[in-house]
C-alpha cells in the first residue's frame, strides 16, 4: 500500500468538495477500497473518511416507501423490520453477499460503488482497460470464468460483483446523488451503473465532487420476492448467475415481474422487455423459454464462461417457477 493522506469530512458539503480532488477518494467502510490499495489498484493520495456526516437514516417516505441513508450498514439495512416485511429480495440479496463482519462495515453508497473482482484488474503486472486504458482485455482470451455474457465489449468483459444492486435493479429503486456545488440529481439505480463500452474505466455515473446520499426504494405492493445466486460453493462466493425477482400473480397470469440479473454483465443487468413478455400471460415451461430467450439476446460466451448461457436459462426457469408456485 502506498502512503496517503487521512481526512474527516464533517459535513456532506465538505466531504463533497474533498473528493472532488481527483487525487482524494471518499472511505466509509473501506470493504473494496482497502483491498483495492493494499493490492495497489488504487493509489490515492488522500482519503476522505465520511463517517462523520450523517446519511445513516433507514425511513419511510411519504409515498409509502423506504429511503436508506448512503451510510446505512448492510446489516442495518438487512435487518431493518421494513426491509425483511416488504422488501425482502433485499434483504436476501444483502445476506447473501458477504460475511457478518463485512456487513457490519459495508455501507450502501459503496456498495453501490464496489468494483469488478476480475483477476486482471487486481493483477496491476496483468492487461487491463478498466485499470489502465488502452493495455488491453487479458481476461477475453483468458481467465474468463466468472466473466460477463451480455452487454461486453471488445475493451472489457468484467462483470459487476455486488448482490444488493441487483435486488435494488428488481424493486425499481431510486439512487439520490449530491455534488461538490450542493446540487441533488436522482438516478434511477438500473441507469446507475455503466456498461464498458469504450471506456470500461467509468463504472458509473457520479461526476468528480459527487456522492451518493440515500437510495429509496418505492412502496410495496405484496407479490413473491425471490433472490436466487448460484454460486461455486455455498459460503459468499461471487455469483456465477444470481437473479432477483418481484412476482405478482392475478387471476393466474402474471400482473407484475420485475427481474434483474447479476453475474452476467458489467452491471446488474435489467432488460423490461422480459416483463413485457410475461405480464398477462399464464406460467408455462413455453412462456419461460420465450424470458430467457429475450434474456440471453445477444449473449456471447469467452470460452471458460460459456456455461453461463445454458445456466442463466434454467435458473430464470426455476426462479419462474418458483415464484408461480409460491403466489398460488
Amino acid at each position: 500500500m502506498r502512503p496517503f493522506q487521512y481526512s474527516r469530512a464533517r459535513t456532506l458539503t465538505d466531504a463533497a468538495q474533498m473528493s472532488a480532488d481527483e487525487d482524494t477518494l471518499a472511505i466509509a467502510g473501506g470493504t473494496n477500497l482497502l483491498d483495492l490499495m493494499k493490492l495497489q489498484v488504487e493509489t490515492p493520495g488522500q482519503l476522505t473518511d465520511i463517517n462523520q456526516i450523517g446519511l445513516r437514516e433507514i425511513e419511510d417516505t411519504e409515498d409509502g416507501g423506504l429511503r436508506i441513508g448512503a451510510l446505512a450498514s448492510n446489516t442495518e439495512t438487512a435487518v431493518h423490520p421494513r426491509v425483511r416485511a416488504d422488501y425482502p429480495v433485499l434483504a436476501r440479496a444483502i445476506l447473501a453477499g458477504a460475511t457478518q463482519q463485512l456487513r457490519n462495515k459495508a455501507t450502501t453508497g459503496g456498495n453501490l460503488c464496489q468494483r469488478t473482482r476480475c483477476f486482471y484488474f487486481t493483477k496491476p503486472d496483468q492487461p487491463c482497460n478498466k485499470r489502465e486504458p488502452g493495455s488491453g482485455c487479458g481476461a477475453i482470451e483468458g481467465n474468463a470464468k466468472l466473466h460477463a455474457i451480455l452487454g461486453t465489449s471488445s475493451q472489457c468483459i468484467a462483470t459487476y460483483p455486488g448482490d444488493m444492486a441487483v435486488a435494488m435493479s428488481a424493486l425499481d429503486a431510486t439512487v439520490h446523488i449530491s455534488g461538490s456545488n450542493s446540487e441533488e440529481r436522482s438516478v434511477a439505480v438500473r441507469d446507475f451503473h455503466c456498461l464498458p463500452g469504450d471506456t470500461p474505466w467509468i463504472e458509473n455515473v457520479l461526476e468528480p465532487g459527487e456522492l451518493i446520499t440515500a437510495v429509496t426504494l418505492p412502496a410495496p405492493i405484496g407479490g413473491t420476492q425471490i433472490y436466487r445466486k448460484v454460486r461455486e460453493r455455498s459460503s459468499y462466493a461471487f455469483a456465477l448467475v444470481s437473479i432477483a425477482a418481484v412476482i405478482e400473480m392475478k387471476s393466474d397470469v402474471f400482473s407484475r415481474a420485475d427481474l434483474a440479473f447479476g453475474g452476467l454483465a458489467h452491471k446488474p443487468w435489467h432488460d423490461p422487455r422480459i416483463s413485457e413478455e410475461l405480464v398477462g400471460q399464464p406460467p408455462s415451461p413455453e412462456l419461460f423459454d420465450r424470458a430467457a430467450d429475450i434474456l440471453l439476446e445477444g449473449a456471447e460466451g469467452f470460452g471458460e464462461n460459456d456455461f453461463k448461457i445454458p445456466l442463466a436459462r434454467r435458473t430464470l426457469h426455476a426462479v419462474l417457477a418458483q415464484a408461480t408456485e409460491d403466489a398460488t
